[in-house]
Parts: structure tokens; sequence; C-alpha cells
């Protein structure tokens, strides 16, 4: 049997870490952990990350970066935000790993990972601004707040399992 490409283990492990991080967050989260998961030795980790602050950051930047992929929509201004929060919806189902990430990355005071946060919010922002510029959006920098805003509760929503914090009451 051949064995697995290296570029493949560093995904597999990116992808453990994804969800020990999510289900223990960062502080409880062990190296040790991790590897469990992928199925490997603990110094394997560190063959391809050197700490776990940057394995997470790792797994933090593929969360934003999936965010600005999904946010690749060429819609009018009618239907550019229903189609962003469709996309999004989306992303949390099939990833609800990397939504966790996020709202765990807003909590850990490591620079590394604040630095992370700040630039994956900020890239969301800056694209999305530029989304509904593009689109005619009247106000659009009160709406990309309003729209990133709801975004972060719904993150919290649903990572506290709290899904009446995002209920429209049938709006």
């Amino acid at each position: 049997m051949a064995r697995p490409k290296k570029e493949n283990r560093k995904d597999d492990i990116l992808e453990a870490g994804l969800e020990v991080f999510a289900d223990k967050g960062y502080y409880n989260t062990t190296t040790a952990l991790i590897a469990e998961k992928a199925g490997i030795s603990q110094p394997y980790v560190f063959k391809f990350f050197k700490t776990k602050e940057e394995l997470f950051v790792a797994a933090l930047d593929r969360a934003y970066e999936r965010i600005l992929q999904a946010f690749e929509i060429e819609a009018g201004p009618k239907d550019l935000v229903n189609h962003m929060i469709k996309v999004y919806e989306e992303l949390t189902e099939s990833n609800p790993n990397e939504i966790a990430l996020q709202v765990i990355g807003l909590s850990v005071t490591e620079d590394a990972i604040r630095n992370s946060t700040r630039s994956g919010l900020a890239r969301i922002r800056n694209h999305t601004l530029e989304k509904f510029q593009s689109a005619g959006i009247p106000n659009a920098e009160d709406q990309v707040t309003t729209f990133l805003a709801r975004g972060i509760l719904c993150n919290i929503s649903h990572f506290i399992n709290m899904p009446e914090l995002m209920d429209d009451g049938g709006r």
C-alpha cells in the first residue's frame, strides 16, 4: 500500500486540528490530541507545524479563505445579500468546525491568533464592501457593518447552539 503524500498528511493534521479545536477550544487542545485524531505520532505534527499556535492560525486562515471563496458571487443589489447569506448558511452546514474556530479565535489572546483574526475579518470586510459597492447597494459601508455583525452573531448562535439569537420572528 502506498504511503499518503506529505501534503495529504499536512491536510489530515489540519483537518484533525480543526475538529479538536472546535470541540475543545484552543487552550484545552494539545498537539497530542490532534495527533491522536489524525492517527499519527505527536512528533509528526511538528514536522508540519512548529507550534499548536501555528496550526491554529493555519486552520483559522483556511476558514477565512473558504468564506472569501464562497463570497465570489455576482448578483445585483436586490439579490446579492440574500445570495451571500445563502452560501454562508451552506458553509456553516458543510464546515461547522471552521465556524466554531472563528468564534474561538475571537477569544484567544495570543498575538499571532489575534492578528490572523484581524486579518481574516478585514479581508472579508473589504471583499464584501467591494461586492456591495460594485452591486450598487446604497450606504454600502453601513450595510457591510450590519451584514458582518449579523454574520458574527450567526456564528455565535451556531457555536453555542442557541438558534433563537437569530430568530427573525418569521420576517
